[in-house]
């Protein structure tokens, strides 16, 4: 029998949820990242290209693309308990799997491995942002979820920063155990908090009817739609955000990742914030945050190019990152009030999979115009992306209206 979230959850066993989730997600996306910082060292210790040793961090988004809306499929019809220790499972054995294909020198077999673990992080993303919210008060629901969101950002912080220092004592394919292993310490706290049961909204499994009115529902794909959008203008900017402060600017490639680091890392409080906001400032509302984050990023993001100051890059660095990861963190809990609670995982999933899809979509585009016309039009694309999000914003429904 499947253990559905039940109602009458305690506040202590709320925050061991919360803890829990961010503490999976946190190591999950430490272990997405972290190749990306020691790039160089998996080129010359695997005799890789550039491109080829780039799919070791490429192929988590394609994976998440492809398995995330059957993973809340699952999450929605089975135990959340299993599901969540499965997922465990496999990152662990991802990790000590990579360990071994990287030490022997064995490309492929590593990336399969990561494969593993990208559907490892898509369990823990899925469930914990559907889990989380159910289990708090309705008041505080946006703000449990959006503290959620923030262990992206968090874990991308860790995975970055704790690459190098890893790799200068145990050789860079430590990174991808230890990142795995410290996601057990989340798995242990989630099980204690759900050892009675996992509290929030008690609902049975979803038929054929609920999962196809799901999908020919328009509020869900106007919100998915957005989060397309949200995510494409995140992973521009911090793809393609260093290159152009060293084309542009002079600058070395170490300043740059220094001044691009402010983008995840105010996502951090922009996430955590983002239901504070809705709930605090707008009483519930959720169309006027998204809106508002797509209307300050649209001008923020097309002055890159037109700045001559590298204080004021830095500046549009923290408004950009503030303005569309505050949607990104409200999305979560707005998408979940859409639907009924019988099918919110798969919502969750299915918006997880087309923002990741705007991920894995946005930085080749933007290279192909950079390629072609320079970084400006780039920006000035990326200004246009923004834009769609405002108008599409206007006519984004208000759950419960």
């Amino acid at each position: 029998m499947s253990d559905r979230p039940q109602p009458g959850g305690s506040r202590t066993e709320a925050l061991g949820l919360l803890v829990g989730f961010f503490l999976l997600s946190t190591a999950a996306a430490a272990y997405e990242i972290g190749p990306a910082s020691v790039l160089p060292l998996i080129q010359e210790s695997l005799a890789l290209e550039a491109s080829t040793a780039g799919w070791l961090v490429s192929i988590m988004y394609a994976t998440a693309v492809v398995t995330s809306i059957p993973a809340g499929i699952v999450l929605d019809r089975y135990s959340v308990r299993w599901v969540v220790t499965a997922g465990t499972v496999a990152l662990v054995v991802a990790g000590v799997w990579g360990w071994f294909a990287a030490t022997a020198g064995l490309y492929f077999w590593l990336l399969v491995s990561r494969v593993l673990g990208g559907v490892a992080y898509v369990i823990f993303w899925n469930a914990g942002a559907n889990v989380v919210g159910s289990a708090a008060p309705r008041r505080y629901r946006a703000t449990a979820v959006g503290i959620f969101t923030a262990s992206a950002p968090v874990g991308f912080a860790l995975g970055q920063f704790g690459s190098p220092l890893v790799a200068t004592v145990a050789g860079w394919p430590a990174i991808l155990p230890l990142y795995a292993v410290l996601g057990v310490g989340g798995a242990v706290i989630f099980l204690f908090a759900t050892r009675r049961h996992v509290p929030g909204v008690e609902t049975a499994a979803p038929d054929r009817t609920a999962l196809r009115a799901l999908f020919v529902n328009r509020a869900v794909w106007v919100v998915c739609v957005l989060c397309f959008l949200a995510y494409s203008l995140y992973l521009f900017v911090n793809t393609w955000l260093p290159s152009f402060l060293v084309a542009e600017f002079e600058i070395s490639l170490a300043a740059s990742g220094l001044l691009t680091a402010l983008f995840p890392a105010i996502g951090a409080v922009a996430r955590s914030s983002s239901g504070v906001v809705s709930d605090r400032v707008f009483g519930g509302k959720r169309r006027p945050v998204i809106l508002s984050s797509f209307a300050v990023a649209t001008p923020a993001v097309v002055a890159f190019p037109f700045v001559s100051q590298i204080g004021l890059v830095g500046g549009s660095v923290v408004v950009v990152g503030f303005a569309i990861q505050l949607a990104t963190g409200l999305l979560f809990s707005y998408i979940a009030e859409l639907v009924p609670p019988a099918v919110r995982t798969t919502a969750v999933s299915l918006l997880t999979s087309v923002g990741l899809l705007g991920a894995f979509i946005a930085p080749i585009a933007a290279g192909a115009i950079i390629d072609q016309a320079g970084y400006t039009p780039a920006f000035l694309a990326a200004g246009g992306v923004a834009f769609l999000g405002v108008l599409l914003a206007m006519r984004a429904p208000e759950p419960n209206a």
